[in-house]
């Protein structure tokens, strides 16, 4: 029997805001606690997009998808959380990976949000709030994890 280790609950995830022209990308480090933006796909082709995806899937060894949906205010699923969850069953399933999703409400304005804290205009940032708004999504997906995961552990001192 295998001695239980930090990488058995340790998972590499990669997080993706999802919009008609833009696909904010976020990934995590190697502790699994911080999600950071990594790039900004613009839309072509479902194709196109998923070979984009899939290089960083696998440069990155990625196990898992984790894709903001949009509900809409009242907690429906509207037509734009519509779209983005046929794109990512899509995707899931082409890169058979298994797929999570994390409420994005409000993610993008957070992001835009963040960018004007830094004196940037979010009009001439697009791709920069889709990146900040899929490492929001990611970060919030690796928090609800961990606290899930978490357990008091005894541990062993050298």
């Amino acid at each position: 029997m295998m001695p239980q280790t930090q990488s058995k609950s340790f998972v590499s995830a990669l997080g993706l805001d999802v919009g008609s022209k833009r696909i904010g990308v976020a990934g995590c480090d190697g502790t699994g606690l911080i999600a950071t933006g990594i790039t900004t796909i613009e839309r072509k082709s479902f194709r196109e997009d998923v070979e984009l995806i899939q290089k960083l899937v696998s440069d990155r060894q990625v196990q898992v998808l984790v894709i903001g949906l949009p509900y809409s205010m009242d907690g429906s699923l509207g037509f734009q959380a519509r779209q983005v969850k046929k794109f990512a069953q899509r995707l899931a399933q082409t890169l058979n990976l298994p797929l999570e999703y994390v409420d994005e409400r409000l993610t993008s304005y957070q992001a835009e949000q963040m960018l004007i804290a830094e004196n940037r205009s979010p009009s001439r940032n697009k791709g920069l709030i889709d990146r900040k708004a899929a490492a929001l999504i990611l970060q919030q997906w690796l928090d609800t994890r961990r606290s899930l995961i978490h357990r008091p552990v005894a541990c062993v001192e050298d």
